[in-house]
């Protein structure tokens, strides 16, 4: 049996500084919200747009988003939608969808003088880790 498409990529920057937990199981989680700003034309006008997203890596990825992201940092997310459901205390069901990321690359981060801290204005940091596949 094969998946049906659900892939994203996205570019934005860190709202809050991310948290990482860990599961019962061991396992790392790491967890950030996006900011990305859409620019459009209206009556002559340029508008921006801003949409907020919600960010989860795990493992060996959600360490070391942990380790390196900080608010206002930069990134670019390769992932997946996600849908989490539930029923409230008050028996309302309640949806809310995150993307799980299997790669972020790292935007540079920029010193007062224009030039990227630590590194060539050109380049940028790259984590990409692949979780395994579960299959049923």
């Amino acid at each position: 049996m094969l998946n049906n498409l659900n892939s994203i990529i996205i570019e934005g920057n860190l709202v809050r500084d991310p948290i990482t937990k860990s599961t019962p199981g061991g396992h790392q989680v790491c967890s950030f919200s996006l900011a990305s700003n859409r620019f459009f034309r209206s009556n002559d006008q340029t508008e921006k747009e801003v949409s907020f997203f919600d960010i989860e890596t795990w493992s060996k990825l959600a360490q070391t988003c942990g380790e390196v992201l900080k608010k206002g940092r930069g990134v670019r997310v390769v992932g997946r939608l996600k849908q989490d459901r539930w029923t409230d205390n008050s028996g309302k069901n309640q949806a809310k969808i995150k993307i799980v990321a299997e790669h972020v690359e790292f935007k540079p981060v920029f010193a007062k003088d224009g030039q990227a801290a630590g590194q060539d204005a050109e380049t940028s940091e790259t984590v990409s880790i692949r979780e395994p596949e579960t299959v049923f």
